[in-house]
């Protein structure tokens, strides 16, 4: 499924991942680091096209696979089981340069079945470089950085980041992001969601960190719109329990 983005604007968008080699980011000499600030033009587009990035229909699935530590193999057949459950979108997480192929991996398995996979734990400029090689549709981080919201706005690259305060959330709305990650969700919980939703009910949470199938339901019914989940696609039986979680939802959209 496809993201949109600014492509009507390609010198701010310059995310040409075919073709690409590999680039793990250990030994990156990309020294340019976040910038300090924007030009007018910038400004004017993140609010016009950041909020267009995860459109409606992308998160239609109330669920997300987070892959962490895992082999390519291993990752690709638990983005395989997440798939088959009724998943659609998987992240994969490149903590460290060794990660980036297994990102590579699920990125190519999700080809074949036009789906999404993302770059997750991105936390510095240069692993950018390395989720764009690796062909992820886009990145997550577990925190709020301006700079690496305006490298991903330069970039033309989708990015989630992670918010854990109402100050996180404005800075992010600040950009014009209305989709965000809630990192750590199981330490936050549901009625911190809550809570959240009363000032800011436009704003699109994605769960992750510590989420299991067997309590996803109760951050979705507190407002969350996606939940990630990890070792449940570490079985058949953990992928039972999303496809079954799934079920148990109505409809296919995102909870509101």
């Amino acid at each position: 499924m496809p993201i949109s983005g600014p492509a009507t604007e390609p010198d701010l968008a310059n995310n040409n991942n075919t073709g690409s080699t590999i680039r793990p980011y250990g030994d990156s000499t990309d020294t340019s680091g976040p910038r300090s600030g924007t030009t007018l033009k910038e400004n004017i587009l993140v609010h016009t096209l950041l909020n267009d990035w995860f459109h409606d229909d992308f998160f239609r699935v109330p669920v997300i696979a987070v892959l962490r530590g895992l082999t390519p193999a291993e990752a690709v057949r638990s983005a395989t089981r997440a798939w088959d459950a009724g998943v659609e979108h998987v992240e994969v997480t490149i903590e460290s340069p060794e990660a980036v192929p297994t990102l590579a991996a699920v990125a190519n398995a999700a080809a074949e079945r036009g789906v999404a996979v993302g770059a997750g734990t991105v936390i510095r400029i240069e692993q950018l470089d390395a989720a764009a090689s690796a062909n992820a549709s886009f990145t997550v981080s577990p925190g709020l950085d301006e700079g690496m919201i305006q490298e991903s706005i330069r970039r033309g690259i989708p990015h989630l980041p992670g918010v854990a305060t109402a100050s996180d959330i404005l800075r992010a709305k600040a950009f014009g992001l209305i989709w965000l990650k809630a990192f750590p969700a199981s330490v936050l919980g549901p009625d911190w969601v809550k809570a959240m939703k009363g000032p800011f009910p436009d704003v699109r949470f994605v769960a992750t960190g510590g989420m299991k199938s067997a309590t996803a339901r109760s951050y979705l019914d507190a407002g969350i719109s996606v939940v990630g989940l990890s070792s449940d696609f570490s079985s058949d039986e953990g992928a039972a329990a999303v496809r079954q979680l799934l079920a148990s939802i109505q409809g296919t959209g995102p909870a509101e």
